[in-house]
């Protein structure tokens, strides 16, 4: 296997910063006979199965070339134009070739990707000078989508030349001197050799299998045996750290998903796409910038023993971690079981005009259910029980009204979705499900009893997803609640996950697994929740947009449809003119309110960020935009911490000033609006 040694002479006076690297010649990976014959099993099972039908044709060749390009190079910093050229022979092979178990074609490309890699790293080190003019007026192109490939190497040394100065650059703005930048730039660029270095043939043949099944649609992955182990691994044992999914991102570690039950998501501090740039160990550890390492060895400085605190600066999702000020946030490590998601309730005591009321406010991390113990007729935990009890003790604390929190809420049991909704309407269908073959199964809450008949607000955001949607959707068509927040992530596809070893029941090896979809969800009144996913009668501003988070984000999602709707019964709690008069009320403090207009101007910053395809690279000019982001953050921060003095209202009359979450309060000041006008 191809080592690289890199080393480096202290930065001084302008001299390149590394001194010698050597290199051996890179090693080609090839594919083996077990995972052609893999290969062959897993487009069968897909043209076979898959919702869709999806026929691996020369259309699909095309998209999963443009996918496996992508996955590899997706900022156009290693390939040059003439490899994508000769590359493109491949471009309506790659159908008939998958369908034999011919992976040769799959593997040079990886091949020619690493030779590339190789190079831009010999560049760094050997050709390029660290003696960057930071007055001199040029700016780096941040939109990959906007770049063509390099026309030649010329072009492209150009182009990693305007990276490495802008990752210089960032270092030098945060108040780092030139030899702590050139041996950070180093140890970033170290690391990337290593991980590429240790790529075997099994990693090459998961990561082009998971193109694959990707091309059919986002939410149909391959898993190689080593990959699942690890996941089962992950799934049934306790964990010490914060409690969040982390993946990468071009250079940065990103939040997959937040952990159900685990300390972040109890915090609220860090999100779903938020980035992390840095972690410090303790109250007064030293922050280790962490932009370019290796996810394993991030996620090692971040887990560690129950009680210990981990300090973060990250970048909140939707803003450029190249334009934005990294927000420094402390969490307080916990053992994490995975299956920790259990429903938090708590009753708030909030005055609205002087009329005081109490709010229940129930947190539902996930849709669970202790399937095995259900099954056999056992005492079971899952989300409903759970939330079933926290009603009856609001009901022993005469509560005027329930917020139920589904933010963030990824899913889980379509069971528990359905069962949850039975809580809070009579009986009746809640959810549609066509299969593949075109047959549609209605789920149903049987239960005539309605445990809970007041007013209530569900509060969901953009990452609000699966069985979140079946149950927000539900209240909204039955009319039992109001929602408040953002329009869900939009996903409407139900997955299965199959062991490959069935099928070949006599081969020794372990082979891999493939989550599959095979249905679709469809609200009661025929409306699917694919991309489109549930719209708040009560929508808050978004940093969020379709296009960029969510659903819609995939250009491989399936395509949102409706179907006839169910027969059922909407009660009269939420007419269309409360919602009006809701509606109205919201608009008013979107114009007045403080919390309201602070975030507004905070997701209109965002969104402004997120439209931003260049990045200067001048000293003077980076300052002033930094030191002016700077200036609006501490900004927002002291107007958060007056918001409660100076929300032009007593707080004696409006307690619900002390709520400084914009988004729950925006919700429970809804609800209050709603117990007001008598509802419920």
């Amino acid at each position: 296997m191809k080592k690289f040694l890199i080393y480096s002479l202290v930065f001084l006076f302008g001299f390149n910063a590394f001194s010698q690297v050597e290199t051996e010649e890179v090693a080609k990976l090839s594919p083996t006979k077990e995972e052609s014959m893999e290969a062959r099993l897993v487009a069968g099972l897909l043209s076979q199965y898959h919702y869709e039908k999806t026929a691996i044709d020369d259309q699909l060749s095309k998209i999963i070339f443009d996918s496996y390009i992508k996955t590899l190079d997706a900022n156009k910093q290693y390939f040059l134009k003439e490899d994508i050229e000769y590359l493109s022979r491949f471009e309506d092979r790659l159908d008939d070739h998958i369908k034999l178990g011919y992976l040769l074609s799959a593997y040079e490309i990886f091949n020619t990707f690493r030779e590339r890699f190789v190079e831009r790293i010999e560049f760094v080190a050997n050709e390029l000078d660290f003696n960057f003019d930071y007055t001199t007026d040029e700016y780096i192109v941040i939109d990959s989508d906007s770049l063509d490939w390099a026309a030649n190497e010329e072009a492209l040394n150009e182009r990693w030349r305007k990276v490495i100065k802008s990752q210089a650059l960032e270092l030098k703005l945060d108040g780092e001197a030139d030899t702590a930048i050139a041996s950070e730039l180093i140890e970033r660029y170290e690391r990337l050799t290593n991980t590429i270095s240790e790529y075997e043939g099994r990693d090459v043949f998961q990561l082009y299998m998971n193109t694959f099944a990707e091309s059919f649609d986002p939410h149909t992955n391959y898993f190689s045996p080593i990959t699942s182990e690890n996941f089962q691994i992950r799934m049934s044992q306790s964990l010490e750290g914060i409690g969040a999914t982390l993946t990468t991102q071009n250079d940065y570690t990103r939040v997959a998903s937040v952990v159900p039950g685990g300390p972040a998501f109890e915090s609220k501090l860090i999100n779903t796409d938020d980035k992390i740039l840095a972690v410090a160990q303790g109250v007064k550890g030293e922050f280790v910038n962490v932009i370019g390492w290796r996810l394993d060895d991030v996620v090692q400085l971040i887990r560690g023993p129950k009680g210990t605190i981990v300090r973060l600066k990250i970048v909140k999702a939707g803003k450029s971690p190249t334009t934005s000020i990294a927000e420094e946030i402390t969490i307080v490590r916990d053992k994490i079981k995975l299956d920790n998601q259990v429903p938090i309730g708590e009753v708030r005591e909030v005055y609205r005009d002087g009329i005081k009321y109490n709010v229940g406010i129930i947190t539902i991390p996930s849709f669970y259910l202790e399937f095995e113990a259900y099954q056999n007729g056992e005492e079971y935990g899952s989300t409903t029980n759970d939330v079933q009890k926290i009603l009856s003790d609001f009901e022993s604390q005469n509560i005027d009204g329930i917020v139920i929190d589904l933010r963030s809420n990824g899913g889980g049991s379509l069971q528990e979705a359905i069962d949850l909704s039975g809580l809070f309407i009579e009986k009746g269908p809640v959810v549609q499900i066509r299969n593949t073959d075109g047959t549609v199964e209605v789920g149903e809450d049987k239960d005539p009893a309605m445990v809970y008949n007041g007013p209530m607000t569900i509060l969901t955001n953009r990452f609000s997803a699966s069985a979140s949607e079946i149950f927000s959707g539900a209240m909204k068509d039955y009319n039992r609640g109001v929602l408040v927040g953002e329009t869900t992530f939009g996903k409407g596809t139900v997955q299965n996950l199959i062991s490959l070893n069935q099928f070949v029941p006599k081969v020794e090896d372990k082979l891999g697994q493939v989550k599959l979809t095979l249905a679709k969800y469809y609200r009661v009144n025929g409306s699917s929740t694919q991309h489109k996913g549930v719209t708040p009668d009560v929508k808050l501003p978004s940093p969020f947009e379709a296009e960029n988070f969510g659903e819609s984000s995939y250009e491989r999602a399936l395509e949102w449809d409706e179907i006839d709707g169910t027969d059922y019964q909407q009660t009269n709690f939420i007419t269309d003119d409360i919602r009006s008069k809701l509606k109205a009320k919201h608009e008013e403090r979107l114009a007045e309110a403080p919390y309201l207009k602070n975030l507004a101007q905070d997701v209109e910053e965002s969104l402004v960020n997120q439209q931003k395809h260049i990045l200067s690279l001048n000293y003077e000019q980076r300052k002033k935009e930094n030191d002016e982001a700077l200036k609006k953050h501490n900004e927002e921060r002291a107007m958060n911490e007056s918001l409660k003095e100076s929300d032009g209202e007593d707080k004696k009359i409006n307690s619900d000033s002390e709520i400084s979450d914009p988004y729950l309060r925006e919700s429970i000041v809804v609800l209050a609006d709603l117990i007001a006008m008598g509802i419920g």
